[in-house]
């Protein structure tokens, strides 16, 4: 995605699909961190017009002997609602969607890598602009417009996710007990969903880094802007910005 280098800065989606990756995780989970430790890498190594992963702490885990500090049960609703898109009756963590789908195997590669290229060989159809704006200190502006390429009478949505990269935490007790985790691409807030309407929507929001936390480096933060549709859970398109560009 094109990044402006100016006092605003703009991320647009590209003409094909980009795979939104979601990882649903928690501390309180032992098979977790080879997990968390994966999305980090195809983040790493992957260009964000064709994979932008996601991090999703759910609040599951923690009456099992560890609190997540970063669990929100707005993760857990999200997580059982991609679930009922399947027809499934089961969540359980570490479990990885790629664009409203879920993907059983993605720690074979080959599974993984095939998955993100079924849907980046595809057009796009909707474009996403993000656009944030220096407001003061610590503070910005959003604008995130969201736009199907085509005329649709089923029910679409978009959303905007902030995250957070070069996060630790040292367990102190659960199945990860001792144990130092490192996270990246982890949600902080969760806006949406946002209707469309005639098949686009102009999200407007202050986007305030002291409300995450006072030490947060910018450098950390990136936003994140999609669009599913309402009927099959698919995510159609995905638009990433990166506060350290």
């Amino acid at each position: 995605m094109a990044v402006a280098q100016a006092a605003e800065i703009t991320a647009k989606s590209p003409a094909h699909r980009v795979a939104l990756v979601e990882l649903y995780s928690s501390e309180g989970c032992n098979s977790c961190p080879p997990a968390d430790a994966w999305l980090a890498k195809i983040g790493a190594k992957t260009n964000a017009e064709l994979v932008v992963p996601l991090a999703l702490h759910v609040d599951y885990w923690d009456g099992l002997g560890w609190k997540d500090r970063f669990g929100d049960h707005k993760f857990t609703l999200r997580q059982q609602a991609l679930a009922d898109f399947a027809s499934s009756k089961v969540v359980y963590t570490p479990e990885v969607f790629a664009g409203g789908r879920e993907l059983r195997h993605w720690n074979s590669a080959s599974a993984a890598d095939g998955a993100i290229q079924a849907i980046t060989a595809q057009a796009s159809p909707a474009d996403i602009t993000i656009k944030l704006s220096p407001k003061g200190a610590r503070l910005f502006d959003l604008s995130a417009s969201v736009k199907l390429r085509s005329d649709s009478r089923q029910p679409h949505s978009a959303y905007v996710a902030v995250y957070q990269n070069k996060l630790v935490s040292k367990v102190a007790a659960g199945e990860n007990g001792g144990v130092t985790l490192h996270h990246e691409y982890v949600v902080r807030r969760w806006l949406g969903p946002f209707a469309l309407k005639d098949g686009a929507v102009e999200v407007q929001e202050k986007i305030a880094l002291d409300s995450i936390g006072i030490d947060v480096p910018a450098d950390q933060i990136g936003i994140v802007t999609f669009v599913q549709n309402g009927v099959t859970g698919e995510v159609l398109q995905v638009a990433r910005l990166a506060l350290n560009h």
